[in-house]
């Protein structure tokens, strides 16, 4: 089995042969890393992609709403993402250090966590401008396949979140991994949760009428997301304890399932709703008195 081993992985490829890291541009005094790099462009994108989308007939809100959003959304990205990394896959070892809990240029962000973070943004811009905050989750939920494609690249030159020993041809053998080469998990993470997520919503909002049934668009989300993650931690190596829980999932298995469970909800009921639904539209901004 040693021989094996140490044959796989002289023929695999070794990470440090990409010349590729985690430092985008290294000055001595200051340092700008991928990692950061992808969460400002996945905003960006998001950004520019949304005003696209509320440009169109019906949108749930005006301009003005999805500047302040994007702000909300970034606040809820970071610090959702971070907490929930802290309290869902490493509680203990934060606990000790909690001083290392604001250091995200290190890594260690949690995807479920952020999704609760833009929730809590959304229902806050919802309440405060009267307006429907189902149909905003269906805009934004079209505009965060660009960060998860970012953000999965950016887990990769980071050498992190690797996949499982694996002898596949294009298995990686990566530095924290150990000899063995292993998946590339990430790739993967990025082309199904960033690149089909993607195109299936893409479709949904420009070909069909999904954005007129409240819940339809961010319901198609939560299910391509969650069926993409659960079969992806199949080769993806899991947090050291939280491979095999009780129940027989990992903890990343475990977290998509009320996803999968909560975006067939969705969809299902979707064509239910109200056309529009409860709240102000773009279009029903109010308009200045004329001169």
């Amino acid at each position: 089995m040693l021989t094996t081993l140490a044959t796989q992985s002289s023929q695999a490829i070794h990470f440090n042969d990409l010349g590729v890291g985690p430092v985008a541009l290294d000055l001595g005094f200051f340092q700008l890393r991928w990692y950061s790099l992808a969460y400002l462009a996945g905003i960006a994108l998001g950004w520019w992609y949304i005003l696209k989308l509320i440009a169109q007939p019906g949108a749930p809100m005006a301009r003005r709403h999805a500047d302040d959003l994007v702000f909300y959304a970034t606040l809820g990205i970071i610090l959702g993402g971070r907490l929930g990394y802290v309290l869902f896959y490493r509680p203990g070892y934060y606990l000790a250090n909690p001083g290392e809990i604001p250091q995200l240029w290190d890594g260690g962000m949690s995807f479920h966590g952020g999704v609760i973070g833009v929730s809590v943004g959304i229902l806050y811009l919802a309440r405060k401008n009267g307006l429907n905050w189902l149909r905003i989750h269906d805009y934004v939920a079209c505009c965060v396949p660009f960060g998860l494609f970012f953000g999965r690249l950016a887990n990769f030159v980071n050498g992190e979140l690797w996949g499982r020993v694996t002898d596949v041809p294009w298995a990686i053998v990566f530095p924290e991994g150990g000899s063995e080469p292993r998946h590339p998990s990430q790739l993967y993470e990025a082309a199904l949760e960033g690149l089909l997520l993607f195109l299936v919503l893409w479709l949904m909002f420009w070909k069909t009428r999904a954005r007129y049934q409240p819940g339809k668009l961010v319901g198609a989300f939560l299910l391509v997301y969650g069926l993409s993650r659960f079969l992806v931690e199949m080769v993806r190596q899991p947090d050291v304890g939280l491979e095999n829980l009780s129940w027989g999932l990992s903890m990343g298995q475990t977290l998509t399932v009320p996803m999968i469970v909560g975006g067939l909800y969705l969809i299902l009921t979707a064509a239910g709703r109200r056309e529009g639904g409860a709240g102000r539209t773009a279009s029903e901004e109010p308009k200045p008195d004329p001169k």
